[in-house]
Order: structure tokens, then sequence, then C-alpha cells
């Protein structure tokens, strides 16, 4: 039996009086009592009817946690560890490793990749087909370079045209302006005929900041490509020398590329002064008129008397020409001026170019 009796005051079966006042066969003696029928004797006992046992009264027992939902359900980093500061430290560690870094899940293995199967001749045959171009896409890419190749090409020329022939004519120019003058400081006299090519003359713009040699001819590679001015001095076009008594004066220089010097000549101003130095003199003309646009065969331009000059008679003129508008050689700029002083050497530099 699971429950506890009670001790009697003596132990005979029938003694009726105990410890607790009453008798056995008292019902009441044990609220109901655990005994039914029990004789006044102690002789029998009636029928035994345990109790019903209740697990709530037979010992005690810790409750079990309720259970949580998945809503509920904390994950085990964000509860602080417990112990002390050590235990932190190694829990801290095993969450992010020794290096503070993001630690690896050791629960889940790598997976491995599965070695792939080497392909039959058949396949990688067809696999080979399938990654070479086709025809289109052959033609697109040669085209394409053809394209890029084309621009490149271009660019060079571009930047050979605008750049480099700027440097080379000017560098050719300076050479011979100075081989020039240092044949007149030498005292090396002119003859009294050029050849094509050669340099006789210096051409200041003082205005444009141009200093450049006169050379006889207009040939391109002999003179204009080179960087200096070319007098017109053949055939039907030939003109006057500076120092002939009446005259055209004529010169031609690029507009564009090659040293361009007479890029700006269509920013000059009626009296602005146009200087040609020569071993003995300075010819000193003024700006008189310019014509914008003309005709390239419009040769009545270098006339004695040029027309649509403005002058009226005989005179000592210049005329300037050079292609327009820029870059391109379609038509013709001219330039005219008038001279006003005819200074020696030996007196100095006109003030034209002392100012």
């Amino acid at each position: 039996m699971t429950a506890l009796r009670p001790e009697r005051a003596s132990g005979a079966a029938g003694d009726q009086g105990g410890s607790y006042g009453q008798p056995y066969e008292d019902p009441g003696a044990f609220g109901g009592g655990w005994y039914e029928g029990y004789s006044a004797g102690g002789d029998e006992y009636g029928s035994y009817v345990p109790p019903v046992v209740d697990d709530e009264t037979v010992a005690l027992r810790v409750p079990a946690p309720p259970e949580r939902t998945a809503r509920e359900e904390v994950p085990s980093a964000s509860v602080p560890p417990g112990g002390g500061r050590a235990a932190r430290r190694k829990a801290a560690r095993r969450r992010h490793g020794r290096r503070g870094g993001t630690r690896r899940a050791t629960g889940a293995p790598e997976a491995a990749e599965a070695p792939k199967a080497p392909l039959s001749r058949v396949e990688a045959r067809r696999q080979a087909r399938a990654r070479k171009p086709g025809a289109a896409v052959i033609a697109s890419r040669a085209i394409g370079e053809i394209f890029i190749t084309t621009g490149v090409l271009m660019l060079l020329f571009v930047t050979y045209q605008l750049w480099w022939t700027n440097v080379r004519a000017q560098a050719q120019a300076d050479k011979a302006a100075s081989n020039l003058q240092d044949d007149w400081a030498n005292g090396k006299r002119n003859p009294g005929t050029f050849e094509p090519g050669q340099g006789f003359a210096l051409l200041h713009i003082p205005e444009l900041d141009v200093v450049v040699p006169i050379a006889e001819g207009i040939d391109s590679k002999k003179v204009l490509d080179r960087g200096m001015v070319g007098h017109y001095a053949e055939g039907a076009l030939k003109t006057a020398m500076p120092d002939a008594k009446t005259g055209n004066f004529g010169l031609a220089g690029h507009r564009n590329t090659h040293g361009e010097p007479f890029r700006y000549i269509n920013k000059l101003k009626p009296g602005d002064p146009i200087v040609v130095e020569t071993q003995d003199k300075y010819f000193v003309y003024k700006m008189a008129s310019i014509l914008p646009v003309t005709s390239p065969s419009n040769v009545s331009v270098l006339d004695p008397v040029p027309k649509q000059s403005g002058f009226k008679g005989p005179g000592r003129y210049i005329t300037l020409t050079t292609c327009t508008p820029e870059f391109t050689s379609k038509y013709r700029m001219i330039v005219w001026g008038k001279m006003v002083e005819e200074r020696p050497r030996s007196k100095g530099k006109p003030d034209a170019l002392v100012s």
C-alpha cells in the first residue's frame, strides 16, 4: 500500500481505545474511513476499497515548461551566455571565430562537386562546332575591324595635317629666316635674280605677330608647304618686286596647316602696317582693302592696278592671297596694301617694327 496508516495505542486487535480518542469502528475517525464494514470485534474486515491514487499527491514534481511556437523561439545566438566573462568570450569566439569573422557552420558538410563524365568524341565535335562563329559573325567582325582601322587612320591623318605639318613647317621657316639673316649679316650679296624656292626677304605683319620668309615662286613642296610665303614670279602670274618703281608685289601663303602664315589676315584693318624686309631696305605698306571671297581663277587681283582693290592708277602695291573658307581651297581671299615708306636699313627699323 502507498498510503500511510496511523499507529494504534496497543497491540490488541480489539482494543477499542486509541491515541486519537476514537474507536476504529467509528466511521468518522478518518473522515469516512479507509475501511468499510469493520466489525467491533476486530476479527473480520469487510471488503477493502483502496483509495484512488492521484499522481498529484504522490510526490512533488517540477512543472514542464510551456511549449513554444515557431514565432516565440529565440535563436541561441541572441541569448547571452551564462557564466562569467571567460564563458562569454568563449561563446563569442564560437559564434564569430577567433578574429571576429563569421564562422562557417560546422553541421552542414560542404557539397563536393561531382566529377563530370568525359565527353564522347561526337559530342566534343558538336560542341566545338557550336563554339565556332558563323559566317555572319565573322563578316560583322571584319566590317567592324575595317571601320575601326579607317577611323584610326583618319584620326592620324587629321593629327598630321593640323598639328604635325605646322610643327615641321614652322621649324623649316624659322631655319630659312635664320639662314637669310645670317647671310645678310655676313655681307653675302643677293644676286639680281633668285632660284625657285630661294628666300630673299622677310614679311612682317605686326598686328598678327607674323614674321615669315619670302621665297621665289609658289611651288607647294619647295615653298608653301615649308611654311614660307611665295612670290608670284612665273609665267602669266609674274608680279613686280618691292623695289620696282610701280607694280604689284603678289604673295601667296597657306591659311591652314603647313605653318599657316596667312590664317588671320581677314582680321587686318585699313591702316595696319605690312612690312617687307630685304637685305638693303624696309618697304612699309598700309592695308587698304580686302576681298573676302573670289574665284581661284580670278587672276586680275594680281594686275599692276588690281581690280576691285579701289586703287585708281599705277602705284606700288602689295597683294596677299590665301584660301577660304578655312580648311578648304574652294575660294580665295585677297588683301591689298599700298606702300607708304621705303626705308634704308642704315636708318634703322621703321616705326611699325619698333613700336
